[in-house]
């Protein structure tokens, strides 16, 4: 059973990555998505991290709120540039 709190800092232990503030601000600055790309079908990801991702939205288990908030935030330019041709 996975009692792991859902955090940001938690969701990035779960998928292997570095779990610092500046590691996961620099992760998000540096993997931008296009609209058009859903998060769980970023090319970075490798099939576990794809599929706990995945896992996690369709199951809107206790860490849909945490992935939900890394989607916004890894489409966040895309969103300013769709914003600013409006």
């Amino acid at each position: 059973m996975d009692r792991a709190v859902p955090r940001m800092s938690n969701l990035f232990l779960q998928l292997g990555l570095d779990e610092s503030d500046q590691a996961i601000a620099d992760f998000i600055k540096s993997h931008q998505l296009n609209s058009d790309v859903a998060l769980a079908d970023a090319p970075y990801w490798n099939e576990a991290q794809r599929q706990f991702l995945t896992e996690q939205i369709k199951a809107d288990a206790a860490w849909t709120t945490v992935v939900d908030q890394l989607n916004e935030s890894l489409h966040e330019d895309a969103v300013k540039r769709q914003t600013q041709s409006i």
